[in-house]
């Protein structure tokens, strides 16, 4: 079943054109000219029920106002949308009693109130039931076990603690779909894979949609079995996040901090990126060799103090599907 549908769905901001110098800015004041930003270009897309959806794309791409348009916080210049079989822009509030959003940059929860005081007041916005209420959060704190912070004030919370307590306060209300933008910018890498487990739990016990943005491949290939690229406003890939890592996401980082001076390391598919002292960083291409076999080779040969394996950077990825993307001219040069 289709849960969201969009076509040919844009957005153009209109803003003035500054013109240098005192005259320049008096006659931009009284005789402005305008200036169009295309920031979505005739999107077409559709997501089912259940599914899990990684939205991805570098900075001004057009992720958030595509998002904006399917909460119904803006309005589109042209083109249609349907979420739940509503109009966003012309339903925002019956909407919002069926759909949970999490901005990482951006909390729901009262700053110098305790998250349990934030959950109450969500409740009665949400005019929910005070039995089913009380039921839900306990469902909610055991499963994302935020017991020992329901009473101690968002601003002591860690920021580990507080998305795990943001993402359950967005689904008091059981939402069907969830938009998550950047559930986990600035968690350590241990936080980040508990949220991940969570919001896998969650799609597997209640079937939520998630639509997922994410600057970090790691959440795209944990959460996600699709993945749509945006690139200036117009989706350039549509497919399975497998396919995905199978074309794009073929190398990884691994950064060591030694106990011992480096002797140096040969195995396929491995680069040496950068040494000095007892740190070390290397480049592994994982459709030569995988990276468990690299590691397992690192230990055997050095004692290691510190070992952390990054993705590449989202813009690397997404600037490769561009060019994958883009026809070249017989000269070889981009059309």
């Amino acid at each position: 079943m289709t849960i969201i549908k969009v076509d040919n769905l844009t957005k153009t901001f209109r803003t003035v054109q500054k013109r240098p110098g005192v005259r320049g800015s008096l006659r931009s004041l009284f005789k402005p000219e305008y200036q169009a930003i295309h920031a979505v270009r005739g999107l077409d897309f559709e997501v089912a029920t259940g599914e899990r959806l990684a939205f991805i794309g570098s900075n001004g791409a057009g992720k958030s106002t595509t998002i904006k348009m399917l909460v119904g916080i803006l309005h589109p210049t042209g083109g249609k949308a349907e979420v739940l079989g509503r109009v966003p822009w012309r339903e925002r509030a019956p909407l919002a009693y069926q759909i949970g959003t999490v901005f990482g940059q951006k909390s729901q929860l009262w700053y110098h109130l305790p998250a349990a005081d934030s959950f109450e007041l969500l409740a009665r916005i949400y005019a929910l039931d005070l039995e089913e209420y009380r039921a839900r959060l306990h469902y909610l704190v055991e499963i994302f076990d935020i017991a020992e912070y329901l009473h101690v004030p968002v601003r002591k919370l860690s920021l580990g603690q507080r998305m795990r307590c943001e993402i359950a306060a967005s689904l008091l209300h059981s939402p069907r779909i969830l938009f998550l933008d950047e559930p986990t910018i600035g968690l350590d890498v241990v936080v980040k894979q508990r949220i991940r487990d969570l919001i896998l739990e969650l799609n597997e016990r209640e079937g939520v949609t998630i639509f997922l943005t994410s600057h970090d491949a790691g959440d795209v290939e944990v959460l996600c079995k699709r993945a749509m690229v945006i690139n200036h406003g117009e989706i350039i890939y549509d497919g399975k996040v497998s396919d995905l890592r199978r074309n794009y996401l073929q190398t990884k980082t691994v950064s060591l901090k030694l106990a011992v001076p480096w002797e140096g390391f040969s195995a396929q598919g491995v680069r040496l990126l950068k040494q000095r002292g007892y740190g070390v960083k290397l480049e592994v291409d994982t459709a030569q060799t995988s990276i468990e076999q690299v590691i397992a080779q690192l230990l055997a040969r050095y004692r290691i103090a510190d070992i952390t394996v990054d993705d590449p950077p989202m813009e690397e990825i997404i600037a490769q599907i561009y060019l994958a993307q883009t026809p070249l001219s017989e000269e070889g040069g981009a059309c």
